[in-house]
C-alpha cells in the first residue's frame, strides 16, 4: 500500500523595519498572522513560533534585519526599511 503525501509550500512575507528592531509579538500583529497582542502572546508562549529555526517563547524578543520567524507555515523575513509589507 502506498500513501501519497503532499508537502504544503511555505509562503514568505517580508517585514520591513521602521526602527532598529521589532518585537516578535509586534511582528505577528503587523504581518496579520494574529489579530491581537493577547493572541500573539498565547501562540508564542505555547511554542508555536520559530525564530531563526528554533522555537522561541519570548514574546518581547527583538528581531533585527536578517532574522526569520515562522508561524503556521508562513515565513516572515525581517528586512531593512526599504519597502512596504508584501
Amino acid at each position: 500500500m502506498r500513501i501519497k503525501a503532499t508537502v504544503k509550500q511555505k509562503k514568505t512575507v517580508k517585514i520591513p523595519l521602521s526602527d532598529e528592531y521589532i518585537r516578535l509579538d509586534d511582528l505577528l500583529k503587523t504581518a496579520g498572522a494574529v489579530n491581537t497582542g493577547g493572541h500573539a502572546k498565547i501562540v508564542i508562549q505555547d511554542g508555536e513560533v520559530k525564530l531563526n529555526g528554533e522555537i522561541c517563547t519570548q514574546r518581547g524578543k527583538k528581531l533585527r534585519a536578517g532574522d526569520v520567524a515562522e508561524f503556521e507555515s508562513v515565513i516572515y523575513e525581517v528586512t531593512a526599511n526599504e519597502g512596504k509589507l508584501s
